[in-house]
């Protein structure tokens, strides 16, 4: 019965990513297909369309074999080695300080979403 229902709860979260892809083809928008879909599944959650416990077990199996899902991607590069030689170190540091960037901003908006819930309370 488990299975069952993880099963559905990731068919449901696949639903979300094509039906953000279609919209994307239909629109013809520059915005990926994929982040259309989250975007949708986050404002499902926002309004309470979908329950977050409705997908939890589910988002949980895909987070946790989340970098066996990388191992494509790492054998892909492999075809660019003569690319990442060249001009690997500036790509290196674009990634490193794009990380850095994306964890900072993540931390402040965490720290003033917490204070702004304290202060509610």
């Amino acid at each position: 019965m488990n299975i069952l229902k993880i099963t559905i709860q990731v068919c449901v979260l696949y639903g979300f990513y094509t039906a953000g892809g279609w919209i994307q083809d239909w629109l013809n928008l520059f915005i990926p297909g994929s982040i259309i879909g989250m975007i949708l599944l986050f404002l499902c959650l926002l309004f309470n369309l979908f329950p977050l416990h409705v997908l939890e077990e589910g988002t949980g199996l895909i987070l946790r074999h989340m970098p066996l899902l990388f191992v494509p991607i790492t054998v892909g590069v492999i075809n660019f080695l003569d690319l990442f030689l060249t001009i690997g170190i500036g790509l290196f540091f674009i990634a490193m300080f794009s990380t850095v960037l994306v964890m900072g901003i993540t931390g402040i908006l965490c720290q003033f979403i917490v204070k702004k819930k304290e202060i509610q309370l």
